[in-house]
């Protein structure tokens, strides 16, 4: 039986470059996991094993990995930072205890810092914070101190300080022990010794330990009374509060250091072990009925429970399909049957092994408390939960956004449509925010995803992986259109010719829903002129019909529908026929509504050097973009905007032409937009030249 207050389930993310990989990279070899550090510039991290990885130096999937560290184990998984592949870091948020948060001591809270934080924040991750690359130059451990309290809206709990900075930081003070950890210059981490602090930064030091210990005491009344009277808390007692504030999310211990030049990891390392909850303290995640209601019962972390596990990732690899899956209560072994609540069936499982990047190891069983990769399971997919066949449940599923950009494929040679069919299933499987269409009208194969890297990635995969050399169509952006008028209307479907005819007679209202209502309906019928066994046809028959608008076939969003009246036969009238009527209804009253087109609107944010800011905002407002906010860093200003999709094409290219190649963006999806009349025309054009 293994001691679960000894494991630790952690997630390493923050935005792109801040050094995650590099933080992982330093951690396996502080562990003895591995005894060469590859680096990330040249292609050779541990968990950076795809070639798409190892050539862009970016994390593309999140990698598995696990080591030891005080008598503990960690599991680790390493984090995308670009922001097409949050899913993955979602995802893997989701299945975590704990996570390491890593903002550049240059960069700062970055944008994707930002949505990362937010999706921790969601699924109600404790974290510690690594203020990481102080050895860079224009890196401010103070000034990422206050964008964390300012950006974020969080509460660093300040844990060292830093001694020098860019090129002359060399170790950092423990506030706690009032210790300075020094590192010689041999960029090895084992080489440090621990000294008083400089006599330079005693003032500093007293300060913000003094600060460190006001925060850690509102966690024990009784400790916080002594302290008030004069009486400082011992250090245990403090590790106790910080403990239970990092638990409960009141605050973030917050360490400084550079991952790359090996210093002050191991006080990150000391930390996931004293601070981050183990499996057991965690909330228990809620079970769910098959409607995804709330069941009140909780998948509570212990073996001895019936099964209970959630697939977060799927992974195609040489040896078949890997589902990775965090088992939340309960016990696997090799061979077991298990069910899979989401499609009903059940499941055997082939073999059990513990992912070390992309490498494994065997195991023949598996308990609450692990992350392992399953081998053998046919029909589970991310999100799905497996349980015990004589107990079931689900746990509460994971929900994906919608793509915002499609591009058109098909493969060079005519043999490849089988090939890239399969390679693309597979590819679906491994990624939910990625996905694919037949168009009906053209027969062209559809990708779907949520950013053109995102997209450009899934073509080279296609490619290496897959062996399926494909022509690429230019992008498509997913319009979505909405009615800006309330429209009352009637509309009778009859058909009576000999035999049993078909009769519906209903009148409706149409209107705009709030945005992000979505689609709703209400019945107002009285007297039973519509029986109420046909108002769910009714309803069918406008959901159904929503999937494709009236001006270019775009779905309608936020929309309502009252069914005002209507009428019956006492033969002739079915819940087949008010369907039929309500979809012609639809199609009969959504033109007069006032359609509209609506366009999605990323947030984009961009960051440039002084010199090139003009540019840049004058770049943006040409692009239709709203500029929203700018902000002076030190090598450089961020700006925030508004813009439609349609017109950031390409905008990477146009970017580093106008900055010299120093300027970066991200940009992830805001909200849907009414477009300009002339766009909405150039649009609804070209998609009836394509329907052609």
């Amino acid at each position: 039986m293994k001691d679960l207050t000894k494991y630790r389930n952690i997630g390493i993310f923050a935005h792109v470059d801040a050094g995650k990989t590099t933080t992982t990279e330093r951690i396996l070899k502080l562990t003895g996991k591995i005894h060469k550090t590859g680096e990330v510039h040249d292609g050779e991290a541990t968990t950076d094993f795809m070639e798409q990885e190892q050539e862009r130096g970016i994390t593309i999937q999140s990698a598995a990995t696990s080591c030891e560290w005080n008598g503990h184990r960690l599991n680790i998984i390493d984090t995308p930072g670009h922001v097409d592949f949050t899913i993955e870091v979602y995802r893997s948020l989701k299945v975590l205890d704990g996570g390491v948060g890593v903002f550049c001591g240059s960069g700062g809270v970055e944008p994707q810092s930002e949505t990362n934080w937010r999706y921790a924040n969601d699924s109600e991750v404790s974290r510690i914070i690594l203020v990481n690359k102080l050895d860079r130059l224009g890196a401010d451990f103070y000034r990422v101190v206050k964008q964390i309290e300012n950006v974020l809206g969080a509460v660093p709990l300040v844990m060292v300080l830093p001694i020098g900075i860019e090129d002359d930081f060399k170790g950092v003070v423990d506030l706690l022990t009032r210790k300075a950890w020094i590192w010689d210059d041999s960029m090895d981490a084992a080489k440090y010794h621990i000294e008083e602090v400089p006599a330079d930064m005693a003032d500093l030091v007293e300060e913000w330990r003094e600060k460190l210990i006001e925060t850690a005491v509102e966690q024990d009344d009784d400790l916080m009374e002594a302290y008030l009277d004069g009486e400082e808390p011992s250090i245990e007692d403090l590790q106790r509060c910080i403990r239970k504030g990092t638990i409960n999310l009141d605050f973030f211990p917050t360490y400084c250091g550079s991952a790359f030049k090996n210093k002050g990891v191991q006080l990150v390392l000391d930390a996931v072990v004293d601070y981050l909850p183990n499996p057991v303290e965690v909330k228990p995640q809620p079970e769910v009925d098959l409607e995804g209601n709330e069941t009140g019962e909780f998948a509570i972390v212990d073996p001895e429970r019936p099964l209970r596990a959630l697939a977060f990732k799927i992974m195609d690899d040489r040896f078949g399909a890997l589902t990775f899956t965090r088992i939340y209560s309960g016990k696997i072994k090799k061979g077991d049957t298990v069910l899979n609540t989401f499609t009903g069936k059940n499941e055997r499982i082939g073999r059990i092994v513990e992912m070390h990047a992309d490498s494994r190891q065997e195991l023949d069983a598996a308990q609450a408390g692990d992350i392992v990769a399953l081998l053998g399971l046919k029909n589970t997919q991310t999100g799905h939960t497996l349980c015990d066949m004589k107990n079931p449940a689900t746990l509460e599923p994971m929900v994906f956004p919608d793509p915002v950009i499609s591009i058109a494929i098909r493969p060079k040679d005519k043999g490849g449509s089988e090939k890239m069919g399969i390679a693309l299933s597979k590819m679906v499987q491994e990624d939910p925010s990625f996905r694919v269409e037949t168009d009906e009208e053209s027969g062209e194969t559809i990708i779907k995803g949520m950013g053109e890297l995102h997209l450009d990635i899934k073509v080279d995969i296609l490619k290496r992986t897959h062996g399926v050399e494909v022509e690429v169509g230019k992008p498509q952006v997913a319009y979505r259109e909405t009615i800006t008028q309330r429209v009352e209307d009637s509309y009778t479907h009859k058909k009576q010719t000999g035999g049993s005819g078909q009769f519906a007679k209903i009148d409706y209202a149409i209107e705009p829903g709030e945005t992000g209502s979505g689609f709703n309906f209400e019945s107002v019928v009285t007297g039973g002129n519509v029986p109420r066994e046909y108002w769910p046809a009714v309803q069918k028959g406008f959901e159904v019909s929503m999937q494709t608008g009236t001006l270019a076939g775009f779905p309608l969003l936020d929309v309502k529908v009252t069914l005002i009246d209507g009428g019956f036969h006492a033969v002739d009238s079915s819940a087949i026929a008010y369907e039929i009527a309500a979809k012609a209804a639809y199609r009969q009253s959504v033109p007069k509504a006032s359609p509209q087109l609506l366009e999605p609107i990323m947030k984009v944010d961009v960051f440039t050097p002084d010199d090139h800011v003009g540019d840049v905002i004058g770049d943006l407002n040409r692009r239709r973009g709203m500029i929203k906010s700018q902000e002076a860093g030190t090598t450089g200003v961020r700006v925030k905007a508004d813009a439609p999709l349609s017109e950031m094409f390409g905008y990477i290219g146009d970017l580093r032409t106008m900055t010299s190649g120093r300027g970066q963006f991200s940009m992830e999806f805001s909200h849907y937009a009414p477009c300009p009349n002339n766009v909405a025309e150039a649009v609804i054009k070209e998609v009836k030249e394509r329907k052609k």
